[in-house]
């Protein structure tokens, strides 16, 4: 037969009385009373004593009397985090009403977290917050932000999972908020912060952290960017899905339900329309079946990426084999060569200080861009931060990219300007002198001529020449005043201007472009501008340069885009057919120019070695990042 706890407690106080003092047997009496609230708590063979330490065998018989407990003398990792959190911060501030360790776990009937009948217990943690959060009293004394959290939760999606259905892998209060830790949002380290909020939802929704870094939203918030980069009015998970009240898409309540998704679009995007609505924030590229569009935009844009790298690639690697054999066989010549090219007493000039103009504009906000840019992009790596950092932040950043953007537009419209200018000018070319009608083969001369940037057949006739001297099968072409390699590089600014261009225009006027265009085409914008910018740098810094600067001839630098001005050696060693056609025409002298390069080659080489420099810079950072990804 088992004796009630109480008839126990009765005797062993009987016993105290006949073998201890008085003083003793209220001490013991006093504790005696307490334990029989520990069993079966996971305090239940501890001696009162231990948390009690104030109970002596003077201790009064009024158990009530009893100081606090101090749980850190047990506990003190907890007790360490709990100080740090905001409960235990303000506690030490004074605060009486923040919540404490009894105020969660309770006193003498303290159970397991394990324990169905635990307040902490998964089941009934939301339960045990609300007796604070709430409390009308409290809310009203603290100020909190969300007043009604336990209504909210109670009839939220995940609520309904945790109370109604006993489903233990929905999350309750915990498992966004912390456990002894629980901080404020604003706070960097807590799980709520708007930069960390994809991760703490990524716990659970396995694969919607990805998707969200790889958005619009998500590049400019991961890793602490809400404080790194400054973008804290970026959109967060629970800016669009609600925080304590997240229902299912398709639940009416929900607030990126398709009824409601407009309303919640427009708490950030005040001028947003109906279109704006279906740009889809966690799309995937590489889901054909439910992004079409998205995924043929993306294999379109890397077939793009991969196919001008491999194929220039390769054309460059030649080139490169080719001058390194003919330099190991004759490196006399060579270098004769380019001494002759540097030193020569005859100069034409190549490019007018209009086109040095341009190119200057050109070089300074690609850069520009690049900086800027390439971070956000490469946002997973600890140099894109450090350089957001000696930039000044991201809102330093974006007003820069901007910036860069607009002086873009700027030397693309000049240029577009002096095309027209020099057409209109020139329109008599194209005339018949002696009827005064256009002449359609004088119009086809100055279309395709040798003096247009537009590629013609003579361009196909020296690139297929100049393959077969790259294996060593033919005398190196002749080349007029423009190359093939030329040509693509100047209507690759074109086709660049266009697609970065556009693409940027949709991102930074969403809500303009979605007034009469469906939203997903900022998934596709945001594609093609981050696709076509790595393209542009990865060419402009490696296959350009080469073209320009690497080759055995010119290392370590052409001045001509400076100077303006191309020596008669290097015309007949480079260009031997356009100073052919200059001198058969009669026309070279209207290119001759005096030698002012002297006087300012100081200042333009080392301009353009900073430029060299930091696109090279630019480049082993851009190969670390990729590389970084593969390997991760």
């Amino acid at each position: 037969m088992r004796i009630p706890l109480s008839i126990t407690s009765r005797l062993l106080g009987t016993l105290c009385l006949l073998a201890w003092p008085a003083a003793a047997v209220a001490a013991e009496t006093a504790t005696a009373t307490a334990k029989k609230d520990l069993i079966p708590n996971v305090h239940a063979k501890t001696n009162c004593a231990e948390c009690h330490t104030d109970l002596t065998e003077k201790h009064p018989d009024d158990e009530k009397a009893a100081k606090p407990v101090d749980c850190a003398s047990c506990h003190k990792e907890q007790a360490d985090i709990y100080a740090t959190s905001i409960h235990g911060v303000s506690r030490t501030m004074g605060s009486s009403g923040a919540a404490s360790c009894t105020s969660c776990h309770g006193t003498h009937d303290m159970l397991s977290p394990k324990n169905l009948n635990s307040p902490v217990f998964k089941l009934n943690l939301a339960r045990t917050c609300a007796k604070c959060h709430d409390n009308k009293g409290i809310n009203a004394e603290y100020r909190m932000r969300f007043p009604d959290v336990a209504a909210q939760y109670r009839d939220s999606m995940h609520g309904r999972g945790v109370q109604n259905m006993g489903l233990v892998v929905a999350p309750s209060c915990n498992d966004c908020h912390g456990v002894h830790d629980i901080k404020r949002s604003v706070d960097r380290s807590s799980p709520i912060n708007k930069a960390n909020m994809a991760a703490t939802c990524g716990k659970c929704h396995l694969g919607i952290e990805e998707k969200y870094n790889k958005s619009v939203h998500g590049k400019l918030l991961k890793k602490g960017e809400v404080n790194t980069l400054g973008y804290a009015y970026t959109a967060k998970c629970f800016d669009c899905h609600g925080s304590h009240g997240v229902q299912r898409t398709d639940d009416p309540k929900s607030t990126v339900h398709p009824d409601n998704r407009l309303k919640t679009c427009q708490k950030c995007h005040a001028g947003a329309t109906v279109g704006f609505t279906q740009y889809a924030p966690h799309a995937n590229p590489l889901d054909g079946n439910k992004y079409p569009a998205l995924h043929l935009t993306f294999v379109l844009m890397t077939s793009l990426l991969l196919g001008v790298f491999a194929f220039f690639g390769g054309h460059t690697l030649l080139w490169l084999a080719r001058s390194a054999w003919i330099y190991r066989h004759d490196s006399k010549t060579y270098r004769e060569t380019k001494y002759e090219i540097q030193r020569d007493d005859e100069w034409f000039t190549r490019f007018t200080p209009f086109d040095r103009f341009l190119h200057f504009l050109v070089v300074t906000s690609f850069l520009l861009l690049v900086i800027t840019g390439m971070p956000l992009k490469f946002y997973y790596t600890d140099w894109a931060q450090a350089l957001f950092h000696l930039i000044g932040g991201a809102q330093t950043a974006r007003a820069l990219h901007r910036f860069g953007a607009l002086i873009t537009f700027l030397y693309f419209a000049l240029h577009l300007i002096a095309l027209i200018k020099s057409s209109w000018t020139n329109r008599g070319a194209i005339r018949n002198p002696e009827t005064g009608k256009w002449d359609l083969k004088r119009l086809w001369g100055a279309i395709f001529g040798p003096d247009s940037m537009v590629p013609g057949l003579q361009d196909w006739h020296e690139f297929v020449a100049h393959q077969k001297w790259f294996f060593g099968k033919g005398p190196k072409p002749p080349f007029d005043r423009w190359t093939y390699w030329e040509k693509f590089d100047y209507f690759a600014v074109f086709w660049g201007v266009f697609a970065i261009g556009l693409s940027g225009m949709v991102m930074w006027f969403p809500q303009f472009f979605t007034s009469f265009m469906p939203g997903w085409v900022i998934n596709i914008a945001l594609i093609i501008h981050s696709d076509e910018a790595l393209l542009a740098a990865g060419f402009i810094f490696t296959i350009h340069f080469f073209n320009t600067h690497f080759r055995l001839e010119k290392f370590p630098m052409d001045n001509v885009i400076f100077s303006g001005r191309i020596s008669k050696t290097e015309m007949l060693h480079e260009r031997q057919r356009w100073y052919d056609r200059l001198v058969a025409e009669g026309r070279l002298d209207q290119y001759r120019v005096r030698d002012e390069w002297e006087r300012w080659k100081t200042i333009a080489r080392p301009i353009g070695f900073v430029f060299f420099g930091i696109g090279l810079v630019l480049l082993a950072l851009i190969i670390y990042a990729m590389v970084s990804r593969l390997r991760h």
